[in-house]
């Protein structure tokens, strides 16, 4: 298995329209099923070694109610976790933050497990490179390869040369970020009134 070799259409897409604490919000729901035990996925989701690998340097506090960074995505808090089933965190600054990102998931009792990562955000737009976007759009870009990057991880199968912050720039996770982002956008078109 290579990322070559990886399906990266595996991923659903959904957009919802939550209320989080900080109010009413959007977000988008990624939803995969991994071929490895909840226990081991949600490791891979909790663990800060494993985390670094697959998905962003996070460090702090990592208890119900600690803080948190997790590099240049900034950082938040700890407002939820049942093990091994439900992870809530709180993301950005405030109180209530502007965003809420909740990890659910569900062993399907075959050995598979399915994450659906949902991010809320009370946001409209965010910045990259100068460039307003629309703040749902933008999280395809994120989410696409990463969650491409964590079935790679639980198969022991990503580049031993991955810089997780850098993602982005590596072309085998190039169409990852292209069918997430055209999956939010076909989403988001459809909602317009």
């Amino acid at each position: 298995m290579t990322v070559d070799t990886m399906d990266f259409t595996r991923t659903e897409h959904e957009l919802r329209h939550p209320t989080i604490p900080a109010g009413p919000a959007r977000s988008a729901t990624f939803r995969r099923t991994y071929d490895a035990d909840i226990a081991d996925v949600w490791d891979a989701c909790t663990n800060p070694e494993r985390l670094a690998r697959w998905y962003q340097p996070v460090e702090g506090d990592l208890r119900l109610g600690g803080t948190f960074t997790q590099g240049e995505m900034g950082g938040g808090r700890i407002v939820a976790c049942e093990s091994p089933r439900l992870l809530r965190v709180a993301l950005g600054p405030g109180d209530p933050s502007p965003d809420q990102l909740e990890l659910r998931l569900t062993s399907a009792g075959d050995g598979t497990t399915v994450l659906e990562v949902e991010h809320a955000t009370t946001l409209d737009s965010h910045e990259i490179g100068r460039q307003m976007y629309d703040a749902v759009y933008c999280m395809g870009g994120g989410y696409g390869p990463r969650l491409l990057a964590l079935d790679l991880h639980l198969h022991d199968a990503l580049p031993a040369d991955l810089d997780v912050t850098q993602m982005h720039l590596r072309s085998e996770f190039g169409p990852a970020i292209q069918a997430s982002m055209a999956a939010l956008q076909t989403l988001l078109d459809a909602d317009k009134p």
